[in-house]
This record gives structure tokens, sequence and C-alpha cells, in this order.
């Protein structure tokens, strides 16, 4: 298969990743329609959501296995596939259990596709020796936001949840079909060596990670649950705690969002003049600190400035993390993608035990600690040393390095 330019495997690889945010917010777009239509209550829905992250944090021994026997081309467009067939089968589920197998099986393609894609886009940086996953992970956010905006207009037109689930699906199928052939090719699987044996049986190829992966895994953790806490509970927090008003109070959230998207579509260019270590323990030392003092100081101008501080410095974390751990293999990726799922699927239920032993503000306090968390678990993380593009240009052709996919 012929390299794709640098170009061209770029927006290939953030099709996925707007693919993902796509579909998510496309289905969770219409859980009040779902809830009504199931006779739901607040926590058989809560229970719905919570599959979908138990069924992604459940899906790393699979990943792990198929990333190295399809490799990361093949798992992405395959894992693809299948969520548009959930989202098919979310539009016409008939009944609670049936759709608490839909929403599991749509986080088990969602880890498969989260791996996939970022392995994908940890390869095209090395591949290219050019930064790219923040601005890819920013996609995801657009995904988000454009799968608002379409359930928006489709329910003024019509309140079909079928129909809105068709037109999404065609939405969806045009995405990996467009970003088929700009992806990297896979590497070639191993082939079995005498020394892959021992006394005639093949050698184990999984192992117990490594005392650095699981440090990997603790920065991703740390990392979602600050990013997961921060969308449930900052409107929360202001309407509750701060007494702002029902207007204000959910700018809490469009604050975090809006500074995580914009910090992300610049962050590839921090990234390659101060490097990842810096970059994540600076970002993560700023949301800590400035949500902290907001917390001190109280008032709505100080919270949403502290909310801003969080989108700011919290935006490289998952990225540079996703890097690193690409770098030590698929299975070190595969468990360090997992706990950034379970982070982000418990840290909205530990913020609320926290809130309901100690208030809010403490539950609030919580999430600058996970914050300061990441700080201190990136000091002992060894990030990829980069080249300042002013001072090493690197080559005009797109093909200058061989590419090599994650498997």
């Amino acid at each position: 298969m012929p390299t794709p330019s640098f170009s061209r495997a770029k927006w290939s690889i953030a099709a996925l990743f707007c693919f993902l945010g796509f579909q998510y917010g496309t289905w969770v777009s219409r859980l009040p329609a779902l809830k009504t239509r199931l006779d739901l209550g607040a926590g058989e829905v809560g229970l719905l959501l919570m599959a979908c992250g138990a069924g992604a944090a459940a899906a790393f021994p699979l990943v792990a296995v198929l990333m190295r026997r399809l490799g990361s081309r093949t798992l992405s467009l395959a894992s693809a596939l299948a969520l548009i067939v959930v989202l098919a089968a979310l539009s016409v589920v008939p009944n609670y259990p049936l759709a608490l197998l839909a929403v599991c099986a749509d986080g088990v393609a969602v880890g498969c596709l989260n791996v996939a894609m970022n392995a994908q886009g940890a390869a095209l940086e090395s591949s290219y020796d050019r930064t790219a996953m923040s601005q890819l992970h920013a996609t995801f956010s657009a995904g988000l936001l454009t799968a608002a905006l379409l359930t928006s207009g489709v329910t003024s037109l019509t309140q079909s949840v079928p129909a809105h689930f068709a037109v999404a699906g065609a939405v969806l199928l045009l995405l990996p079909v467009c970003a088929r052939r700009g992806l990297l090719p896979d590497a070639p699987a191993p082939t079995e060596t005498a020394s892959t044996k021992t006394d005639g049986q093949r050698t184990r190829r999984w192992s117990l990670p490594s005392g650095l992966t699981l440090l990997m895994g603790a920065a991703m953790t740390f990392g979602t649950i600050t990013e997961g806490a921060m969308n449930d509970w900052s409107t929360l927090y202001l309407k509750d705690t701060v007494k702002a008003s029902s207007t204000v109070a959910p700018l809490g959230i469009a604050v975090v969002s809006a500074t995580m998207l914009l910090a992300r579509a610049c962050a590839d260019r921090w990234r390659d003049r101060w490097g990842d270590g810096p970059l994540v323990r600076a970002g993560s030392a700023l949301a800590a600190v400035g949500l902290g003092l907001a917390l001190l100081t109280g008032g709505v101008p100080a919270t949403l400035l502290g909310f801003a501080c969080v989108g700011l410095g919290a935006a490289a974390i998952t990225p540079c993390v996703y890097v690193a751990a690409a770098e030590r293999g698929s299975d070190a990726l595969s468990l360090v993608a997992a706990m950034g799922t379970t982070g982000l699927l418990a840290g909205p239920a530990l913020i609320g035990f926290v809130a309901t032993a100690g208030g809010l503000t403490l539950g609030m306090a919580t999430v600058a600690a996970s914050a300061l968390a990441v700080t201190a678990t990136a000091i002992w993380i060894p990030w990829n040393i980069r080249r300042s593009p002013e001072r090493d240009p690197l080559p005009t052709t797109p093909d200058h390095k061989d590419v090599t996919t994650l498997r």
C-alpha cells in the first residue's frame, strides 16, 4: 500500500476522531427520547451510561489481542462499522435489557476504536516526526459539537429517533469511507521463529504491565477524572455553591469545553516548542492551582476563570500520554486507554461520593487534587524529546521516513 502524505494521513486519522465524537454525541443527545420510549427512571439512565463505560474498560484484553492480529488500520475501520450497527440497533431497541446490551457493545467498540485511532495518531507523529495528536483530539470535540447541531436540526423537523439515527448513520459511514485510503498501513505481522517457542510450545506474548506503563495509566486516569468531573459537576457547582443564576450556571461547562478545544488546536505547537513533559506538568499544575484559587476566592468571575484554567491546562494531558504509551507498544496503549476510560467513568461518581460526605466544594477540591496528581506522576514518565521546527526544519517530501504502525 502506498504511503500517504502527512497531510492526507492526518486528515484521515482526524476523521476517525471526529467519527467517535459524532457517534457518541448522537446517541447521548437522544437519551431523553430513549428514556421516554423505554419508560426509564433516572437510575436506569445512569446505569445505561455506566454500561457504555464498563464495556469500554472491559474491552482491554480483547483490544490487545485484536491490535496484534489486525493492526490499527483494520481494527479502526472494523470498529467504526460496528459502531454504526450499534447506533442503528439503539434506534429500534424494544426494551431496557436489550438497550443495556446494545450500549455495552457500543462501549466495547468504542474501546477498540479509541486504541486503534490513537495508535494511528502516534504512528503519524513517529513516522513523519511532526506533532499532530492534540489537533486530532480537538476533532473529537468538533464531532461532539457537530452531533449536537445535527440533533437540533433533525428534531426541529421530526422527533423520530430512527429517522435521526438514519441520517447520522449516513454521515458516519462517509467518514471511514473517505478516511480508508489515507490511513497508515499496518506493519507486517511478526513471523513465528524458533525463539518464540520453548519445549515445543509458543511462549506467552502477554506479560504483566511494567511499572512505567502503570504510571502512564495513573496519569491518564487522573487526567480523565479531571475532565469527566468538570463536565458533570461544573454547572451544579456554579448553581448550588456559587449561587449563579440559571442563565449563568451552564457557562461552566461551556468555558471548560471552549478553552480545551482552543488549547488542543494550539497544543501541538506548544509541544514542539517546550516538549510533552513540560507541557503536561505545567498544564496540570495550572489546572490544579487555578481551580484551587477559584474555590478559595468564590464568586462567579473567579470560578469561571478557574474553570478556564482547567480547560486550558488539561487539554494536552491525554494526547501526550497516549503518545508516550504508544511508544511502549500496543499492549501498553490498550491498558492506558482502558485506565483512562475507567477514570472518565469513575470520576464523576467519585466526586459525587465526596460531595455527599463533605460538600461540593470539597468535591471540586478533589478535582484539583487529581490534576495535581497528574503533575506528580508526569515527573517520572520518560517523555519523548521533540525537535523545534524553527531550529531543525523537516524535509519537504511527505514520505521522508518509513511508516511503521503499531500492532
